[in-house]
C-alpha cells in the first residue's frame, strides 16, 4: 500500500509525477498516452492558467465534460491549488445543470465541445469564466488570458486534508439531487482502501467506461490507479459494442469498473445466443452435469473478448442479476462486487475475484466500519450503516438533510437494507424506501422480484411497485432482439422485411403479449405468496436511469 505523509493532492501529485515519471498516465484509445511527467507539466500549466484568471482557493470550478485526458488534468489542478471541484454528470439536462450552477455558486466552468449545446438556453451570467476543456480556450471571461502549456504557477499551494474540496451532485433514484461534500482525505483514503481490496500493478492498464463525474469512477477508476502508477484509457464515444470491442482488443485492460447492465447485456446478447446457436451446446447448457463445462468454454471466449489480460472486473452501482453471476462464477471470469454511496466516497464494502461469494458483496473496507442497524430478529436484515475516514462532510447548504443521514457519532445511514453473515460479508436486499409492506406486515423487496423477472427471455428491464394495495410489474421487452429472432425463424419474412415492417411489428406485439402471459406465471411460481404479481404491464420505452444505470423509480411510482 502507498504511504503518504499528508493526504492531500498538493502533497501527493508532485510525488507521484516524480516516482512514475515515465509510466503512461492517461490518454484516449489508440492515441499516444500522457506520461506522468507530461500530466504533471499540464497540471502545472492549468494551475498557472487559473491563476491568470484570478481563480482563488475555495472558489468553485465545475467540470462538465465527457471522459477525456484533460478531465483528470483539470481535476487534479483544481485540487492542488485548493479550489473546490464540482464534477457534473454529462447526462444532466439543462434544468439540472442550471440548478447546480446556481446552488454551487460556480465561478469557473470547464465544458467539453460535445456538451456546449446544453448550455445554449441556460443563464450563465453568474459564471465568471467558461473554458473549453478540449483545448483550454476561453469561451466567456472578462479576462484576455490564454493557456500556455509551458507556464508554471506563481504561487506554492498547500491544501488541507479535511476541508471541502469536492462537491458532487448525485443523480439519485429518488429525484432529489444533493450536493455531497467530500474532502481530499475522504477520496484519497478511499482509493487506498480500494487498493487493499484489489492490488494494483504499476503500469497496470485501466479502461474507463463510466463517467468520471460519478464518484465510483472518480475515486476507484482515476485516483486509485494514479496512486499506484497505473494508466487509464478513455473512449472517445459512448461504450456501445461497436466502440468497446475494438477498444478492448487495443488496450487489453488489466482492470475495469462497470455496472451490472453492461455485463448483463453481454450475457443476453452474446453469451446466450452463442450457446443456443448449437443444439449440442444448448442441450449441454441445460443439463446440470455439463452446464459448468459449457460456461467454462464460453468464459474463455468472453475473457479473450475483453482483451485476455483482465485481473479485475469490478461491478457496482446496482445489484448483479443472479443468473448472470452464476454464469460468471462457473466461467471463472475475474469479476468482483463492490458497494457504496457518493456519501462514502464511495466504497463501503467489496471483494476481489479470489474471494467473491454468490449474491454477496464482500467485507467492510480496511479502516472502515459497517453494521446492520436494528436487524430483523428473524431475517437479520436492517439498514446498513457505515463509519470511517471516507464518510462525507455533509450535504452542501443542507444541515437538516445532513442530520438525517449522519448520526452525532459519525455513522452514515445508507438507506439500504442488508444482511451481514458470520464471516462479515454484506448482502444487499434493496433500498429501504423501495421496500413494500404487505397486507399482513410482511416485507417485500421489489429488487428481488425484478431480479427474477430480468432472467426471463427477452426481458430488458423491469420495475415492481405497489399500486392500490396490489403488486404491479412494469416490464420492458427487448423489441430489437425479438425482431431478429422472428426474422431468423421466418425465412420468407426476412426476404421481404423491407416491405413488411408493419407485419413484423405486429408479430412482435403478439409475441410480447404471449410472453407477458407466460412471464406472470414464471414470476409467481418462483416467489413466496406475499410477493406474487397481481398485474403485469408492458412498458414500451426503456426506463430513465441514473449514471450507474439504476432506474429512477420516482418517475414511475
Amino acid at each position: 500500500m502507498q504511504q503518504f505523509k499528508k493526504l492531500t493532492f498538493s502533497a501527493i501529485i508532485p510525488e507521484l509525477v516524480t516516482r512514475f515519471a515515465h509510466n503512461d498516465a492517461v490518454g484516449f484509445v489508440d492515441e499516444k498516452q500522457m506520461t506522468y511527467a507530461d500530466m504533471g507539466k499540464k497540471i502545472s500549466a492549468v494551475i498557472a492558467f487559473l491563476e491568470s484568471l484570478e481563480v482563488e482557493p475555495g472558489e468553485k470550478v465545475m467540470i462538465y465534460s465527457q471522459n477525456m485526458p484533460h478531465w483528470p488534468v483539470v481535476y487534479f489542478a483544481v485540487q492542488c491549488m485548493g479550489a473546490i471541484v464540482v464534477p457534473v454528470l454529462p447526462d444532466f439536462n439543462k434544468h439540472e445543470l442550471e440548478n447546480i450552477i446556481q446552488h454551487s455558486e460556480t465561478n469557473t466552468l470547464f465544458v467539453s465541445e460535445s456538451l456546449r449545446y446544453k448550455m445554449e438556453d441556460i443563464n450563465t451570467e453568474d459564471i465568471k469564466h467558461i473554458v473549453r476543456i478540449n483545448d483550454f480556450t476561453l469561451l466567456q471571461s472578462p479576462s484576455s488570458a490564454s493557456f500556455n502549456e509551458d507556464a508554471i504557477p506563481k504561487k506554492e499551494y498547500k491544501t488541507e486534508e479535511d476541508t471541502l474540496s469536492i462537491l458532487l451532485y448525485t443523480s439519485g433514484t429518488t429525484g432529489n439531487s444533493k450536493g455531497v461534500m467530500l474532502s481530499q482525505r475522504n477520496v484519497i483514503i478511499n482509493a487506498i482502501q480500494g487498493g487493499k481490496v484489489q492490488t494494483i500493478m504499476p503500469k497496470g492498464r485501466f479502461l474507463s467506461v463510466l463517467p468520471l463525474s460519478h464518484t465510483y469512477e472518480n475515486t476507484l477508476g482515476l485516483i486509485l490507479p494514479i496512486l499506484y502508477g497505473a494508466s487509464v484509457t478513455y473512449l472517445k464515444r459512448p461504450p456501445t459494442a461497436a466502440v468497446l470491442l475494438p477498444a478492448l482488443k487495443s488496450v487489453k485492460p488489466h482492470y475495469m469498473l462497470t455496472v451490472p447492465m453492461l455485463i448483463e447485456k453481454v450475457y443476453r446478447n452474446s453469451i446466450l445466443p452463442g450457446i443456443n446457436k448449437s443444439a449440442i451446446t444448448r442441450m449441454m447448457y441445460n443439463n446440470r452435469l455439463t452446464n459448468k463445462l459449457v460456461c467454462r468454454m464460453a468464459g474463455k471466449k468472453l475473457y479473450k473478448t475483453f482483451g485476455g489480460k483482465l485481473k479485475f472486473f469490478g461491478i457496482g452501482g446496482a445489484k448483479l442479476n443472479a443468473g448472470v453471476e452464476d454464469f460468471l462464477r462457473k466461467a471463472k471470469f475475474p469479476y468482483a462486487i463492490g458497494y457504496g454511496l457518493t456519501e462514502s466516497s464511495p466504497l463501503i464494502a467489496g471483494s476481489n475475484p479470489t474471494n467473491t461469494r454468490f449474491q454477496a458483496i464482500g467485507k467492510e473496507v480496511v479502516g472502515g466500519l459497517m453494521k446492520i442497524h436494528n436487524p430483523d430478529p428473524v431475517t437479520g436484515a436492517g439498514e446498513v450503516w457505515a463509519k470511517g475516514p471516507h464518510i462525507m462532510l455533509g450535504y452542501y447548504k443542507d444541515e437538516e438533510r445532513t442530520k438525517e443521514v449522519l448520526t452525532h457519532n459519525g455513522w452514515l445511514k445508507t438507506g439500504d437494507l442488508g444482511v451481514i453473515d458470520k464471516k462479515g460479508y454484506l448482502s444487499h436486499k434493496g433500498r429501504m424506501k423501495n421496500m413494500i409492506v404487505g397486507a399482513n406486515g410482511e416485507n417485500i423487496y421489489p429488487e428481488n422480484i425484478e431480479s427474477i423477472i430480468n432472467t426471463f427471455p427477452h426481458v430488458a428491464e423491469s420495475l415492481v411497485m405497489e399500486k392500490k394495495g396490489k403488486l404491479v410489474a412494469l416490464v420492458h421487452f427487448n423489441r430489437e432482439e425479438l425482431e431478429l429472432k422472428l426474422k431468423a425463424m421466418a425465412a420468407d419474412l426476412s426476404k421481404k422485411v423491407d416491405n413488411r415492417i408493419d407485419e413484423l411489428s405486429q408479430r412482435v406485439d403478439r409475441t410480447i403479449e404471449e410472453l407477458s402471459n407466460e412471464l406472470e406465471q414464471y414470476i409467481n411460481s418462483r416467489v413466496n405468496k406475499y410477493s406474487r404479481i397481481n398485474d403485469l404491464v408492458v412498458h414500451n420505452e426503456p426506463f430513465v436511469k441514473t449514471a450507474t444505470q439504476k432506474i429512477k423509480r420516482y418517475l414511475y411510482v
